[in-house]
């Protein structure tokens, strides 16, 4: 099958470099289920088919209903489909958004997830944030230790520095970072540090909230990102199966 973007290996599956981001398949606010839930089911199953093999997650939207969402879509998933989920970020309210990275709370995190996708092991699973609380020693120590058990295969990290990536590689291989990164937001000298110890990138929030979207600017947005390098894997996001395969034109027209 044909993947948008063409391929790279992402904590052990080879995934489409254009991936699919979950986080508009709430409520406003990111709160709650989406005004249509079926149509999100749909969403996910025809990116699926369309060959993007990435979807990403996090039991934080919602909370913890696009992680339903999925498991309705999906499951049982096949051995080619990556599913990555966060944890680490708690939600008081819409679009309140706390770090949370107690030990405990990460396991029991990861657990839930678990639960709600209805796996035994998460492909990929992220730490949300870094939790300037709690040392970042012990919050990768408890994602080492869920790795160890076979809860997780890849360790991931979201929204960190240079620094916080060679300390955590310190205690652990780093299978992905998620970064923001897009046509406003271009400088971020993690895509190179990436580049140099050969770890993916995953740049969120590609096409800035939508304001690289139309004819031209969602192609210009997302072949700008992948041409920076063959270890960029955007997760532009939406809740629109025709904006979904606008996405996909957008990285395949003339590859």
């Amino acid at each position: 099958m044909s993947r948008p973007g063409g391929t790279l290996n992402l904590a052990g599956v080879e995934v489409a470099r254009l991936g699919l981001g979950t986080m508009r398949l709430t409520g406003p606010g990111t709160w709650g289920d989406p005004a249509d839930p079926t149509t999100a089911v749909r969403l996910v199953r025809h990116a699926v088919n369309a060959g993007i093999n990435h979807i990403d997650t996090a039991d934080a939207y919602g909370p913890h209903t696009v992680e339903d969402l999925i498991r309705w879509a999906l499951h049982p998933y096949t051995d080619d489909v990556l599913v990555a989920t966060k944890v680490g970020m708690i939600r008081p309210a819409p679009n309140v958004w706390k770090p949370l990275g107690r030990p405990d709370y990460l396991r029991a995190a990861v657990e839930a997830s678990h639960r709600r996708l209805a796996v035994d092991r998460i492909g990929l699973c992220y730490l949300h944030r870094i939790d300037p609380t709690v040392p970042l020693a012990e919050q990768v120590g408890v994602m080492v230790e869920l790795q160890v058990e076979g809860k997780i295969r890849g360790i991931g990290l979201s929204k960190v520095t240079v620094d916080q990536i060679d300390q955590a590689r310190a205690i652990a291989p780093i299978a992905a970072v998620q970064n923001v990164l897009n046509l406003d937001e271009l400088h971020d000298p993690v895509v190179q540090h990436c580049a140099d110890l050969g770890i993916p990138y995953v740049p969120y929030r590609p096409l800035n909230a939508g304001r690289h979207t139309g004819p031209d600017g969602t192609g210009k947005a997302l072949r700008h990102l992948l041409d920076l390098g063959p270890h960029i894997a955007p997760i532009p996001g939406t809740s629109n199966p025709d904006h979904l395969d606008e996405l996909i034109a957008a990285v395949t027209e003339g590859a």
